[in-house]
């Protein structure tokens, strides 16, 4: 890879042209489907259907996977993910809301605010539909079979054939997250604070291309 003045770039990558292939095309609807029923595509959890918002200045993980996979409502509606695997996290200045549908109620929970005590997460899974920021990754490799995963920490998953990417490292920052499920071995919530809102406010409000 090549920068603008046609210098090698090694080791890094931006995140928006990275996610641009984090579900390929090719992984049609139909095939998500099909593969649900057969137990080949990995389920990551049963949800509410519900989206939450998760904002940070930075993201520092150290074990990045990430392949597509699907998670179900109890009604048995399937949805499409990014699921992404970290194997230990420290999260600055971390905010997540949570809005009730219907109303203008809106919970919020931060941590990792003070300086040099961040969020520690560590055997993250989440299922997401979308991320930005900008992101710089270390020793990354697209494209491999995403049942050969194992940077992220957890056992892989990823149904074999399909399209898999994964990072010694990925530090993300402006980062905005938009997700259904997450689940953590642990999670170290530094400096917490819960609190409700009434306003209709979130963790950010625009969603960037």
């Amino acid at each position: 890879m090549k920068d603008s003045q046609g210098k090698v770039v090694l080791g890094r990558t931006r995140w928006k042209r990275f996610a641009a292939v984090v579900v390929p095309a090719t992984v049609a609807m139909t095939a998500l489907m099909g593969g649900v029923a057969s137990g080949a595509i990995p389920v990551l959890m049963t949800v509410s259907g519900q989206t939450a918002m998760l904002s940070a200045d930075t993201l520092d993980a150290r074990g990045f996977s990430q392949y597509p996979g699907v998670v179900v409502k109890k009604d048995g509606t399937v949805i499409p993910v990014a699921a992404s695997q970290i194997k230990y996290a420290e999260i600055f200045d971390l905010c997540q809301s949570v809005r009730i549908p219907g109303t203008d109620i809106t919970l919020f929970i931060r941590g990792g605010r003070e300086e040099n005590k961040p969020v520690i997460a560590k055997d993250l899974l989440i299922g997401m539909d979308h991320l930005s920021g900008d992101a710089v990754f270390y020793n990354i490799d697209i494209g491999k079979d995403s049942s050969t995963l194992t940077k992220g920490g957890l056992p892989p998953v990823g149904l074999e054939g399909q399209f898999g990417q994964e990072a010694d490292r990925a530090v993300i920052t402006g980062l905005q997250q938009r997700f259904y499920s997450t689940h953590a071995g642990e999670f170290h919530l530094t400096g917490m604070s819960l609190n409700l809102k009434f306003d209709g406010s979130e963790c950010f409000s625009t969603i960037r291309p």
